[in-house]
């Protein structure tokens, strides 16, 4: 009988010492040994399982890879030192000189700048596509075309787009297909049950959820995690044996933050709704939300930020930021801690402002990324700053 996927994050945790410990230790070793020569042999052929080199994996770097594989219900995963390392890899891993990549607008700055300034380096082409109109799918693919890139929801105007339709878009035209999931986490929605070919995430964010390590996962079925596993073995973007203990061990209240986020977050971004001050409030399961029908199809809940604009614009958002009390100013997310961010001047600042307008980004957005206080408390503080930008 299959666990459920809280069963699963708790207990699938590897045995290693023999010394019947409760909690997996942590292996901060660089390489392994073997009992002669021909297991040393058989090893780094593969055919037979066992550590070599922990830049190519590591006792705790495998647990966490489990782990994820089993929650994302894919085959495999490959653990990598970053969000953007997840990104570089699963990117790397499959794409070469000649080929063309379709991508949803609605993307991270970084993400944005590795493909506009690094990728075309090595003669891979970019178009930009709306990801919430499939036409634009359509005229955008070439016969060069060899993937789809997307986030749902996206970082940071929370476009939602329809999983489904990419999944079907992606496999008529024989296009891999890899989704950012890493604001949804997969507790709340997983890609690859809707067609997609590979998952990313920055573990960074909700997977760990206290600020505390840098992280990164690329999951999917073997036949496309084995490239990305190449390229991390060659190149070497390795997670840490600490990291991956602490992902992994992160792993085991996903759930329990992640109901608490997801309902501070809606109840929040209900009612600031209905300020006076406040202006086109973005939230994946409110009904004003363009795309909250597909959000409630593919998405468990509508995920632990929102988003919105002051009426005074820029000057209005600086205010706000500069009297909250509670909450933290930090381009981070998915942490305890609410976090407010700009995202015009911080994680999208070297966007052009004609690319930020394409994407919702304007001068006043505000990202919130709710965390686990009291709802209450976080109401009072966002309401005395708002008192004094009036």
């Amino acid at each position: 009988m299959k666990k459920k996927f809280e069963t699963r994050a708790i207990r699938l945790q590897n045995k290693q010492t023999g010394e019947r410990e409760h909690s997996v230790p942590i292996f901060p070793t660089s390489s392994f040994t073997f009992e002669n020569s021909e297991q040393m042999r058989a090893v780094f052929a593969s055919e037979e399982p066992g550590n070599v080199y922990s830049r190519f994996t590591n006792p705790n770097c495998r647990e966490f890879e489990t782990k994820m594989a089993s929650l994302e219900e894919t085959e495999d995963a490959v653990a990598l030192s970053s969000g953007m390392s997840a990104v570089f890899g699963a990117l790397m891993g499959h794409l070469q000189t000649g080929d063309h990549l379709i991508c949803a607008r609605a993307v991270f700055g970084s993400t944005y700048q590795v493909l506009m300034n690094w990728l075309p380096r090595w003669g891979i082409e970019t178009t930009f596509v709306d990801g919430t109109d499939p036409m634009t799918w359509a005229a955008a693919k070439k016969k060069n075309s060899k993937m789809f890139f997307l986030e749902t929801p996206s970082n940071p105007g929370l476009d939602i787009i329809d999983l489904e339709k990419v999944g079907l878009f992606c496999k008529d035209q024989e296009l891999l297909m890899v989704v950012d999931n890493c604001f949804a986490t997969p507790y709340l929605q997983r890609p690859m049950n809707f067609g997609a070919h590979l998952v990313t995430h920055s573990a960074t964010k909700f997977i760990d959820g206290q600020g505390r390590v840098v992280g990164g996962l690329v999951a999917g079925d073997a036949e496309h995690v084995a490239p990305v596993r190449r390229f991390l073995r060659n190149t070497g973007p390795s997670l840490s044996p600490f990291n991956a203990w602490v992902l992994s061990k992160s792993l085991e209240t996903l759930s329990v933050r992640m109901d608490r986020h997801c309902n501070n977050a809606f109840a929040m971004a209900e009612w600031m709704d209905g300020l006076e001050m406040v202006k086109n409030v973005r939230y994946p399961f409110l009904p004003s939300h363009p795309g909250s029908a597909i959000a409630r199809k593919q998405m468990s809940q509508g995920g632990g930020l929102f988003t919105f604009e002051l009426k005074g614009g820029l000057v209005a958002g600086k205010l706000f930021l500069d009297n909250l009390q509670v909450c933290t100013l930090s381009a981070n997310l998915g942490d305890t801690r609410t976090i407010v961010t700009h995202p015009a001047s911080t994680t999208h600042h070297k966007l052009s402002p004609e690319d930020r307008q394409k994407v919702g980004i304007t001068d006043g957005l505000i990202r919130v990324s709710v965390g686990l206080e009291h709802v209450t408390d976080l109401k009072s503080d966002i309401q005395q700053s708002l008192d004094k930008v009036c």
